[in-house]
């Protein structure tokens, strides 16, 4: 099978080529997102696979289905990018990946609240430059504190045990709560609860029309003053506009995202030498109090593995006629 492989970094192509040791498919990689005016290049593959911020929609598809392609493999979990309707219609199957190391974004999670409260990232820039001052560098105990979970799947149930682990009531979330989730000082609450009783609010639900913009001025009026809110998972769960208004009023008293609702514009590349278009992300970054990484929560060595090899055996199964147990079905 060949397989056009969009969106590709270096460490995609290592970690692809790696597992594709046991599996001996043709890869083509392609630096450029998927879109409709690249998805030509798909042509006399069998297969594409693609990332978040490719753009999957219906025209897209349309070309893809005539240069031959039968199976979109994300590798990724979020599907929100790919119009399944259209794929439906043009017969074309998507598989994704479920689940690969939860365990990384939700420590990436946590090292987001721990670098907001603890300012880790100015103390180093400053003794960089010899200033050993403790001046505006005070944080406070996570211990005793409560944290709202919006979404307890895998990587929101492996961020409750981390927080109960350091000491946390954790308050949960989920249209579909899992009863058997058994956890010291971790309770299911509904929505208005969380939002009014935690100190910490980190979001681990997939974007969908039901949760977009979920965060909004009227949500987040609803939190505790100075309230640390943390998104780990898709960038439209947040209103941007109405985070920064709630930042400049000092409601919301701490952000921190690795993902943004524009961020097919910015993300996975250099733009060091640009002058940023999207006025938004400038704002947000002038903000002391907001910390901004760029969709690296599943950046790990074991993340990267098991996505690659849950890839190539999504993409196996389709090959062979198998059940396609991670296939997304509109």
């Amino acid at each position: 099978m060949k397989i056009a492989l969009f969106s590709s970094k270096s460490y995609d192509a290592e970690y692809f080529e790696e597992a594709n040791r046991t599996f001996g498919y043709e890869f083509t990689h392609f630096e450029s997102r998927l879109r409709t005016r690249t998805a030509h290049l798909a042509e006399g593959h069998q297969a594409v696979c693609v990332f978040v911020n490719d753009v999957v929609d219906r025209k897209t598809i349309e070309i893809l289905n005539n240069c031959g392609i039968r199976v979109i493999a994300l590798r990724c979990a979020g599907f929100n990018n790919v119009d399944l309707e259209a794929t439906r219609e043009a017969g074309i199957k998507v598989v994704r990946v479920p689940a690969y190391s939860p365990e990384a974004v939700a420590e990436h999670a946590l090292a987001l609240i721990l670098t907001l409260n603890r300012k880790t990232h100015k103390a180093y820039n400053r003794v960089r430059e010899g200033n050993f001052s403790l001046e505006k560098l005070t944080g406070f105990n996570l211990a005793g504190k409560t944290v709202g979970v919006i979404g307890t799947g895998k990587i929101g149930k492996a961020f409750a045990r981390i927080m109960t682990g350091m000491g946390c009531r954790v308050l949960g979330y989920d249209t579909f709560p899992d009863e058997a989730m058994e956890l010291a000082r971790f309770s299911y609450v509904e929505l208005e609860e969380l939002l009014s009783g935690s100190d910490i609010i980190s979001l681990h639900c997939p974007l969908t029309p039901e949760t977009s913009y979920m965060i909004n001025s009227e949500s987040m009026n609803k939190m505790k003053p100075g309230v640390m809110l943390i998104n780990t998972s898709r960038g439209g769960l947040i209103h941007t506009h109405d985070v920064i208004e709630s930042l400049k009023k000092s409601h919301v008293g701490y952000l921190g995202i690795d993902v943004y609702e524009q961020e097919e514009k910015l993300f996975f590349k250099d733009r060091s030498e640009e002058i940023l278009q999207d006025d938004q992300i400038a704002r947000l970054m002038t903000f002391p109090n907001v910390l901004i990484t760029a969709h690296q929560a599943f950046f790990t060595r074991e993340a990267l593995q098991q996505i690659s090899m849950t890839t190539l055996e999504n993409l196996r199964a389709f090959e062979n006629g198998d059940q396609l147990v991670n296939e997304v079905v509109y």
